[in-house]
């Protein structure tokens, strides 16, 4: 197939995949409904009409609550606005820890530092990247009070294991699904079965208003929190004699009219979008499982894994070459692929340096907390062999690119196989 493009040779593939969402008339519709109306915005932080926004966001809610068939559907500006009202609601504050994945978008620990708690990180399993059950429950102390899920990559954790856990310990679970609508686990839909499921409209989900979010359950106590701790909830709870204030700071975490316009037709959709996912991912999978050295995505906790990206476990001691130097001959070719996801979140600047807020290192050493964080390199070691050495990721299997779209990445990875004797020497 020639001379690698990583030499010099020609690229497999010239022209970029898509990159972006699609977006389709109703959206269109819809907005150009919202600017003829002039307003931008349902939402006054006042008891009454107003306090659940206007008529578009009431109706992407609705849209949602049918769909994942819950008494609560609340519209947030953002997944990570969702996860701290989640957090909120279910009574997270100073003191407390609560068990995450290192291995997520940061937002994911972020929102439990925004509630002064402290993240407590567990290693992931090899197969599906979502939170190890065991490795949650040695991390589980009496300052535990929740487990942040992710259901990574559109594959649903182990939640029989972890719900169980949950329910030993009396612990809050909530479920972060940015990366996984529609995915379902043993015949319910993730984000059904913790108390509360959290979702992303961010520019690069599979649904998308460009930002924003929306949180589910169906406990009318956590579903009411939410809702306050979205608009402004500290000057509203008299007017609706709600006796509970606890962890209703009110922040503005509304969606615009604008928003929610565009997320009605994108979420109209969503099990369309995830069906071409699922078709071109099948179809790379039966491709590339001819190829030594390359574990392919299975489905073991699943029914219906949604391949928000296409993950690969690379092994170099069968392949012969360093993970690194794989991915960037293909990016060479002209297909998309990282080397890992993201570094373990305990990594970063805050969590080695154990400062947030302020100069005095809350709320890693607030008084209400007397515990000790540990965030020393090697406390995940799965979590991070993924990222430094065997994971790999594509986001290509989505629409609008065809199964001839997914044939350019299958000759990429021939091409490379092909002349991996030549990659090893530019490897050294």
């Amino acid at each position: 197939m020639g001379k690698l493009a990583i030499s010099g040779g020609s690229k497999v593939r010239e022209r970029p995949f898509v990159s972006h969402a699609i977006i389709e008339e109703e959206e269109r519709k819809r907005v150009n409904e919202v600017l003829d109306s002039g307003m931008l915005s349902g939402f006054i932080a006042n008891a009454g009409e107003h306090f659940l926004g206007g008529k578009q966001v009431k109706e992407f809610e609705t849209l949602a609550k049918d769909y994942f068939k819950t008494k609560f559907a609340v519209a947030v500006n953002s997944a990570t606005a969702g996860l701290h009202a989640a957090l909120g609601a279910c009574g997270v504050g100073p003191g407390d820890e609560v068990i995450v994945t290192p291995y997520t978008m940061s937002a994911s620990a972020t929102a439990i530092i925004m509630m002064n708690a402290v993240p407590v990180f567990a290693d992931v399993e090899e197969e599906t990247f979502c939170l190890e059950p065991q490795k949650v429950k040695e991390k589980i102390t009496p300052k535990t009070k929740a487990i942040v899920i992710v259901h990574l990559f559109g594959h649903a954790a182990n939640m029989d294991a972890i719900m169980k856990i949950a329910e030993e310990h009396k612990l809050s679970v909530i479920e972060d699904c940015a990366q996984s609508p529609g995915a379902a686990y043993k015949g319910k839909l993730v984000g059904t079965i913790g108390d509360i499921g959290v979702f992303s409209l961010n520019q690069h989900k599979t649904i998308t208003s460009g930002e924003g979010g929306f949180a589910i359950t169906n406990d009318e106590k956590l579903g009411l929190k939410m809702q306050l701790i979205r608009n402004h909830g500290e000057v509203i709870v008299d007017n609706m004699e709600v006796e509970n204030i606890d962890g209703i700071v009110g922040f503005n975490y509304r969606m615009t009219e604008l928003e929610a316009a565009v997320s009605i037709g994108q979420f109209r959709r969503l099990d369309s979008l995830n069906d071409h996912r699922i078709k071109l991912a099948e179809y790379l999978t039966e491709k590339l499982s001819n190829f030594e050295g390359l574990i392919l995505p299975k489905k073991s906790n699943v029914d219906k894994h949604v391949y928000f990206v296409y993950p690969i476990r690379f092994k170099e001691d069968v392949i012969g070459v360093d993970r690194n130097t794989f991915v960037n001959a293909l990016k060479a070719e002209g297909i998309p692929f990282g080397a890992g996801y993201v570094r373990p979140i305990y990594l970063e600047p805050m969590y080695q340096r154990k400062t947030a807020y302020g100069i005095n290192g809350c709320p890693f050493t607030c008084g209400y907390y007397g515990g000790e964080a540990n965030y020393s390199k090697g406390i995940c070691p799965v979590c991070e062999r993924m990222h430094e050495k065997e994971l790999m990721l594509t986001g290509v299997c989505k629409s609008p690119h065809t199964k001839e779209d997914i044939d350019d990445v299958v000759k990429a990875f021939e091409k490379v196989f092909q002349n991996i004797d030549e990659l090893k020497s530019i490897e050294k």
